[in-house]
């Protein structure tokens, strides 16, 4: 997709009409001017997954009928075997267990490691720690059935200075109980690299020559489609995700992922359902054609945001703050932080993205205290689907260092409005000029 011609040439008046000033839409226009080759190589890989999506549904011969979905126990689901089906196709697995049922991705991420996991096993990070919302999961933060009330430990290696990782001391933490390693390939709350499949893949094979058995399961969330190659092409057990972030499209009102090995998702699914039932039961209730076409559509949409994230970091560094990734750096997720180094940046960040929403932009988001984290923190997003992080979104912990994580955005168009009105935010706040 070319930058919009809109965006290029058309007169300002409508940006003008939506609170955007002259000197912000010049400033913006002449960055976007410049990233045409960096959009050129997005949509040579925007074009090889978007085909491995329809040869994916089309081997698996996705019909009309796998659009319907079932009701009650959802015995016989054609479309829900199907789509698991495609799903594992995409991921080249042996099995995926993809359900409306699993309602978010830390819902996901706990389903595979509690399913997967038994008292007495270690689960190693060594990639330092995880999303915030796994700490709870973990017991890190004690919690009502975390995994250490199970009597299921955890071992940490933390990345090395530079971003790379710590192999001495990863080898030395691989022991006897190690069962299951977790590898997040996003950032989360951190200023930390996102992990390329490339570098995934170098580390699960370090692993596997210590102890061929562990499993390697890989946190995917917000990286799907953003590569060619996902991490179950280069070794991963297990990829987990959520439909509401890259492979639902924008569509997806819900639904998480779980496609690797056929035992571990077998294991998954007997935890989500019940012993002896596992992927046999769990009704579709009419949602399936939303995760059929938002899958159809993942492949372009997530181009769209990573395309936003992308024109976010030239314009933020350009200002002189701290982006991760920087303005040049290869991209493997969605996600991009602006550090601010202070709470007024980041909640004038928020605001702007609010401001651009088409649901509720007259909202003001605000700092509260919520559930799963350790500190207070703002959220903004006016989204079709509530909590729909593919969509134009923005968060961040109110901690040092200040910073603010941008995703999202169906369209390209809407994504570049939205940095335009994080950047009139905060230069109406007094932070920065240009």
């Amino acid at each position: 997709m070319k930058i919009p011609n809109e965006i290029n040439t058309a007169t300002p008046n409508i940006y003008q009409e939506l609170g955007i000033s002259d000197e912000v839409y010049c400033f913006s226009k002449e960055i976007l001017d410049n990233l045409r080759p960096r959009f050129d190589e997005i949509d040579r890989n925007t074009e090889y997954n978007q085909l491995k999506v329809i040869k994916a549904m089309q081997d698996n011969r996705v019909s009309e009928a796998c659009l319907l979905g079932t009701t009650g126990y959802g015995y016989n689901d054609l479309g829900r075997e199907t789509l698991e089906a495609v799903y594992a196709s995409i991921f080249h697995t042996e099995d995926a267990l993809v359900r409306p049922q699993i309602t978010c991705g830390t819902h996901a991420l706990a389903l595979a490691l509690m399913s997967n996991l038994r008292p007495g096993d270690e689960l190693l990070s060594p990639v330092g720690k995880p999303y915030d919302t796994l700490e709870e999961v973990i017991g890190i933060r004690p919690s009502k059935g975390s995994l250490a009330e199970y009597g299921i430990s955890y071992r940490q290696v933390d990345l090395l200075e530079d971003g790379s990782f710590d192999y001495e001391n990863i080898k030395k933490s691989v022991n006897e109980k190690t069962k299951l390693v977790t590898i997040q390939r996003s950032k989360g709350y951190q200023t930390r690299p996102t992990l390329s499949v490339k570098r995934i893949g170098e580390l699960i094979a370090f692993i596997k020559e210590i102890k061929p058995d562990v499993i390697c399961m890989v946190d995917n969330c917000y990286g799907e489609f953003v590569e060619r190659l996902e991490p179950t092409d280069v070794g991963a057990d297990m990829v987990v995700g959520s439909l509401i972030k890259n492979p639902g499209g924008g569509l997806a009102p819900i639904g998480g992922y779980i496609a690797g090995k056929k035992e571990c998702v077998e294991n998954a699914a007997y935890r989500l359902t019940s012993p002896g039932l596992g992927k046999e039961v769990g009704a579709s209730l009419g949602i399936l054609r939303d995760f059929y076409h938002g899958l159809f559509l993942a492949p372009t949409v997530t181009a769209s945001a990573l395309k936003g994230a992308i024109f976010a970091a030239n314009i933020y560094e350009k200002l002189g703050f701290r982006v991760v990734p920087n303005s040049l750096e290869s991209r493997h997720d969605i996600i991009q932080a602006v550090e601010f180094g202070t709470a007024e940046g980041v909640i004038a960040f928020c605001k702007g993205i609010q401001a651009a929403a088409p649901v509720d932009s007259f909202v003001t988001p605000e700092p509260w205290d919520m559930p799963g984290y350790d500190s207070q923190v703002i959220m903004a997003a006016g989204a079709f689907v509530s909590g729909s992080s593919i969509e134009l979104s923005a968060d961040g912990p109110i901690k040092p260092p200040y910073a603010v994580y941008f995703q999202g955005g169906l369209t390209f168009e809407h994504a570049c409005f939205g940095i335009m009105k994080t950047l009139q935010s905060v230069i109406d706040a007094g932070i920065v000029s240009i």
